[in-house]
């Protein structure tokens, strides 16, 4: 089922119409208000980009104003996998709308995630016919354990985006260990990775992740 997916904004700080579209996936319990607040430190860096950060595809229950992109009990890659590739026709239809609305090439957008908003963004924005590039804050790449299901899951990447993984060596929710996993698996099937572990943070990002963010999100659109 695919579900209408919309949240806060934020227009180029220089005005006029949008050259590059920036998608904010927010992480389980959240919602678009939450990483909506990293535009402004990123305007500076990407004048041209509009900001967007919908809202996740159902409410978490118990969580007033917070959404889930599916429900997660625990960090079992199989439901993780399972869950992130039900939620992916939603975002997938939210992106190509937003595309359309500002005009522009599927190459001048980029997705940034945290923690379930990451494993969206990479399994989602892997599929895309383009991207301009992805950007992972303390999250994880959810593949089948499977191998041979494994296997099957890889060769459905049809682009292959820089990406830029940032994770605390003191994460509570989702250990440092996801970013090797995560950049491992990614390299093994052909991406070019970059990452940064945040020392002495958790479950965050901290000014070193916003800075490390805006200037691989400058490059990927072809910036300074």
């Amino acid at each position: 089922m695919t579900v209408f997916l919309d949240g806060p904004r934020m227009p180029p700080a220089r005005g006029g119409k949008p050259d590059s579209l920036v998608i904010f996936l927010h992480g389980y319990g959240s919602n678009g208000a939450d990483l909506i607040s990293l535009a402004p430190y990123w305007a500076k860096a990407l004048p041209g980009a509009a900001f967007v950060s919908p809202n996740a595809i159902e409410p978490v229950p118990m969580a007033p104003g917070g959404y889930q992109w599916f429900p997660i009990s625990n960090l079992d890659p199989r439901v993780m996998e399972q869950g992130a590739r039900a939620a992916a026709q939603s975002v997938d239809r939210f992106i190509d709308r937003e595309l359309e609305k500002y005009g522009l090439e599927p190459n001048r957008l980029a997705l940034v995630g945290f923690s379930q908003g990451t494993m969206m963004a990479l399994h989602t924005g892997l599929r895309r016919p383009a991207l301009a590039a992805i950007v992972g804050f303390s999250g994880v790449l959810v593949t089948p354990t499977n191998q041979e299901a494994a296997a099957a899951a890889a060769s459905e990447i049809t682009v292959k985006p820089p990406v830029l993984l940032v994770h605390g060596d003191q994460d509570e929710v989702i250990p440092a260990q996801a970013l090797f996993l995560s950049a491992q698996g990614l390299g093994g099937m052909g991406l070019a990775v970059e990452w940064h572990l945040s020392q002495g943070i958790g479950h965050g990002i901290d000014g070193d992740g916003l800075r490390l963010g805006g200037a691989f999100l400058q490059r990927a659109f072809g910036g300074r």
